[in-house]
């Protein structure tokens, strides 16, 4: 088991080395050029810049059981095919019976964007997501060690 963050522009990356480091859990980073990681107690990929170019790659590094942080639900939906844990950043799991809606609620909203319409950002992030990220993270990490 690994845990494999899409780095670019991922919140939680020194949350999750925290989480993995006791348990030896390897972790890796991936980006692409324009971003740039380096944290103690991960291994960082990067690759070249382009249209989904890291997403990409982390998907085609996946095994069976590793876990997947993202918030990218493009790439949860392809994470999940292949038997990863997938986690976003606020520690919700992305499963079967929720990928489907997520999915469909991007889409949504990209044809208002394209449409011309305007949507709210997300708001500032709060210690409360970081703590709830961390709990659903290592509640993961336990369940996957069993």
């Amino acid at each position: 088991m690994r845990i494999l963050i899409d780095a670019d522009g991922c919140p939680v990356v020194d949350i999750a080395i925290a989480c993995a480091k006791p348990k030896g859990i390897p972790v890796l980073l991936v980006c692409d050029t324009a971003h740039f990681y380096e944290r103690d107690g991960a291994q960082t990929m990067t690759v070249d810049k382009g249209a989904d170019s890291a997403d990409f790659r982390l998907v085609n590094l996946i095994e069976k059981g590793d876990i997947v942080v993202t918030q990218d639900y493009g790439l949860a939906a392809m994470a999940l095919a292949r038997n990863a844990i997938v986690l976003n950043q606020d520690g919700m799991a992305y499963t079967g019976a929720n990928i489907d809606s997520l999915l469909l609620a991007r889409h949504t909203a990209r044809k208002i964007r394209m449409g011309g319409g305007r949507l709210k950002g997300p708001p500032k992030r709060t210690r409360e997501q970081d703590g709830t990220f961390r709990e659903a993270l290592q509640t993961m990490l336990r369940e996957a060690s069993r």
